[in-house]
């Protein structure tokens, strides 16, 4: 097995999380549960073997295995993880999503909100399942496939630094700085995978967020572009009239239709 198909329009149902130690006095665990996914974010090395397939156990990887299939654990010394035992709906759109995958530079996101539902599960289950929820779609999509293999880990973690940053001042230095790489060499990987320079995308998605703000806000212009991090008006005006082909007061004015049909 090395795929299965998850439905995610409605949230799942936990009904169990928390974090697992084994391989203390065994170096192979066999088990099965009925009727629940198991969900697995990984912390040690190790194989997972379900039927004739072997997937490689590394810190960072993520499991999600169907109910009432028999897993195989195999062990090197003593092994962590964060587990959740859940149903999952049978509506909605369907999902193919690997068995094992790399969770790479998501995987920090998916420890915070796994902890955050094993932390919740005992007071507070809905909190619990809304964690897990998000976390099940991050799950879903991340990369596959030969993209995947090409994928950088900085860019990811840029580009999230950036989406929490927008509003405040940012540069190609500072990006490079958080995510851990020198600017030359975060420029360089970001123009490989995205096609844009840094500092395009940065213009990009402050547009795209100021965008959101003018036609789903009743937010002044001004507030607007301080809020994307553009605080000089002239500035934000000449932006709105590159990246969308009118000032921010037409573009407010035109609608969701937009003035050549492209915004939404």
């Amino acid at each position: 097995m090395k795929h299965v198909t998850v439905r995610l329009d409605e949230a799942p149902t936990v009904v169990n999380a928390g974090i697992g130690v084994h391989g203390v006095s065994t170096d192979h665990d066999v088990f099965r549960l009925p009727d629940l996914w198991q969900l697995h974010l990984y912390h040690y090395e190790g194989a997972l073997a379900l039927g004739e397939s072997v997937h490689p156990i590394r810190p960072g990887h993520v499991s999600l295995v169907p109910p009432n299939t028999e897993v195989h654990f195999h062990y090197r010394g003593r092994s962590e993880h964060l587990y959740v035992h859940l149903r999952l709906p049978d509506g909605g759109a369907a999902r193919v999503v690997p068995v094992m995958q790399d969770a790479a530079a998501e995987s920090t996101g998916l420890a915070h909100l796994l902890r955050s539902a094993v932390t919740a599960m005992p007071t507070s289950p809905p909190r619990a399942t809304a964690e897990v929820w998000t976390a099940l779609w991050r799950i879903a999509e991340l990369p596959k496939g030969v993209e995947a293999g090409r994928r950088h880990p900085f860019v990811a973690a840029a580009q999230a630094y950036v989406e929490q940053h927008l509003a405040g001042p940012l540069s190609v230095p500072d990006v490079a700085r958080v995510v851990g790489i020198s600017h030359t060499h975060l420029t360089r990987v970001f123009r490989a995978e995205t096609g844009l320079t840094v500092v395009a995308y940065i213009r990009h998605r402050r547009l795209q967020r100021a965008l959101h703000l003018l036609l789903s806000s009743t937010l002044s212009i001004t507030a607007i572009a301080a809020a994307v991090g553009i605080a000089d008006l002239q500035a934000f005006n000449k932006a709105c009239r590159r990246e969308f082909g009118a000032s921010p007061r037409d573009v407010r004015a035109a609608g969701p239709v937009g003035l050549d049909g492209r915004r939404r």
